[in-house]
C-alpha cells in the first residue's frame, strides 16, 4: 500500500508541469516564478512522501489544492490572452503561500507514515 502511494504522488507530480505545456508561455517574470515556485513546492510534497513525513491523507489533500491554483491559472490565462492581471498574480501568491505553510504544518505534525 506504501508502494501505491508514493507511486501515486510522484505520478502526480509529474503530470502537474505537463499542464503548462498547454499553456502560452509566460509574458512576464512574475508568472515564470509562479511555475517555478509551483515546481518547488511539488518537490518539497515528494520530498515529504519520500521520506514518511506526509501520510496519504496529507498528500491528497496538498496534491488537491496545488491542482487547484492550476486550474484557476490556466482559466485566468484564457481568459486574458494568455497573460495574468496583476491583481491574480497577487491572489495566487496569496495561495501558495498558504500551501507552502500547510506543506510545512503537514511535514512537521506528529502524524507519520506507517511503516
Amino acid at each position: 500500500m506504501n508502494k501505491f502511494w508514493l507511486t501515486a504522488t510522484i505520478g502526480c507530480a509529474l503530470l502537474v508541469p505537463a499542464g503548462y505545456a498547454q499553456s502560452p508561455a509566460p509574458a512576464e517574470p512574475k508568472e515564470g516564478r509562479i511555475r517555478q515556485r509551483e515546481e518547488r513546492q511539488q518537490q518539497r510534497i515528494a520530498q515529504g512522501v519520500g521520506s514518511g513525513q506526509l501520510t496519504p491523507r496529507e498528500t491528497a489533500h496538498l496534491e488537491n489544492r496545488e491542482a487547484a491554483i492550476n486550474r484557476e491559472v490556466r482559466h485566468d490565462r484564457q481568459q486574458n490572452g494568455g497573460n495574468l492581471t496583476n491583481k491574480e498574480k497577487a491572489r495566487i501568491d496569496r495561495q501558495q503561500n498558504h500551501v507552502s505553510r500547510q506543506i510545512y504544518r503537514d511535514k512537521h505534525n506528529a502524524r507519520q507514515m506507517p511503516k
